[in-house]
């Protein structure tokens, strides 16, 4: 039987994680404390158990995270009144995740987004993936990363709490070469920021993209759609796509068009100009992030829900950010309790590079080396506006 994710803690093994650094045991209750708890979360179908950390920092912020594709289960932070919610949408058991979760909170990998026609040439030779979304290869391939259990290691900080997550992916897995050693070390402090810190080494050339698939609905995951919700991107230009949103190469300004985020915009305000069928009514495009570098680490997006107050700043190292806003049918997948989730229940803010880089030498290169290390980014700032 699959165990839930708010089941009694039999079996529980706790660890409190004190600001001097030290971790010991301690109740989960305490308050003012930074902590860190397990619980076991069921057990996949290939007999694989799967356990669900919870991290909290001293301010009550809460982040739950399953060993199961590194996922990102529920985020829960205050309101202006100091109300708590998650506003990440998830599933309830293991079992609704490894039947069908649309990449709930999920760490995609090897190669995040598309590559066309699930191929590509690296040194000379043609390397083949499966074409797992539709015509063309989508995140990892039919088992890529959100599919795979992470070894998870609780880290001692200062003044934080962090999981250290690993998989070792194999030489030929879902057809990729190489063999990488992959890490994310998820952080979480008291100033309600959580850090994505990727770390990723190869034994052959290979392309490495890694992102995360959360949806944001800063009102709360089971409160309706996203699109009153008001977005800033900072992005001056976007990628141009097919039909199969295979990039063809090029980038245009956001300028006079609906991906324009430059100014905040409610998410819903002008989604209904994107009338492209392959768009399926909603935002489903990468942007360009605006650096002065390459590589440092910069200011991407803010999202705020203007009723309760609650924000989210969003920096990242990437050059891109894919914007999806949910665009499945209402229904189509239920979260906890049954909750049927609406077309347009959050906003995927996909921070990494750009899709199909592998077929587009003009786009910055993912193709990492034996020597090399790959290493990405991204911190999740969440507070309060009036």
């Amino acid at each position: 039987m699959q165990s839930k994710a708010f089941t009694s803690c039999l079996g529980l093994v706790c660890l409190m994680l004190a600001e001097s650094g030290t971790i010991r045991g301690a109740a989960p209750a305490d308050a003012g404390r930074l902590m860190i708890e397990k619980v076991p979360f069921g057990t996949t179908k290939e007999g694989e158990t799967v356990d669900l950390y919870t991290l909290r920092n001293a301010k009550g912020m809460t982040v739950k995270v399953m060993t199961y594709g590194a996922i990102l289960y529920s985020v829960e932070v205050p309101d202006k009144n100091g109300r708590f919610t998650n506003v990440t949408a998830n599933r309830e058991t293991l079992a609704d995740y490894e039947k069908k979760s649309a990449c709930f909170g999920s760490l995609l990998g090897r190669y995040a987004n598309r590559i066309a026609q699930g191929e590509f040439s690296l040194d000379g030779q043609r390397i083949t993936l499966p074409r797992n979304g539709g015509r063309h290869h989508i995140h990892g391939g039919v088992k890529g990363f959100d599919k795979r259990v992470w070894q998870a290691v609780p880290l001692k900080r200062t003044d934080s709490v962090a999981l250290k997550l690993s998989y070792t992916s194999k030489d030929g897995e879902e057809g990729y070469p190489g063999t990488v050693n992959c890490t994310v070390v998820y952080e979480l402090n008291n100033e309600k920021e959580w850090k994505i810190d990727y770390t990723a080494q190869t034994d052959k050339p290979t392309p490495i993209n890694l992102s995360n698939h959360a949806y944001w609905n800063l009102a709360g995951a089971q409160s309706g759609t996203v699109l009153d919700q008001v977005l800033t991107v900072k992005a001056d230009k976007y990628l141009l796509v097919d039909d199969g949103l295979i990039p063809t190469g090029e980038t245009a300004p956001v300028e006079g068009t609906p991906l324009d985020f430059r100014q905040p915009h409610a998410i819903g305000e002008r989604i209904g100009q994107i009338t492209e069928k392959w768009f399926n009514g909603g935002y489903d495009h990468c942007l360009v992030v605006n650096h002065q570098k390459p590589g440092d680490l910069v200011l991407c997006a803010r999202l705020k829900e203007p009723k309760s107050g609650r924000t989210m700043e969003v920096l990242t190292t990437e050059p891109g950010v894919q914007l999806y806003s949910a665009n499945m049918a209402s229904g189509s997948i239920e979260g906890p309790g049954g909750y049927p989730y609406p077309k347009h229940l959050g906003m995927c803010l996909e921070t990494q590079h750009f899709p199909d880089s592998p077929n587009k030498p003009q786009f910055p290169s993912t193709i990492v080396r034996p020597g090399e290390t790959y290493h990405s980014t991204t911190v999740l700032r969440f507070g309060v506006a009036n």
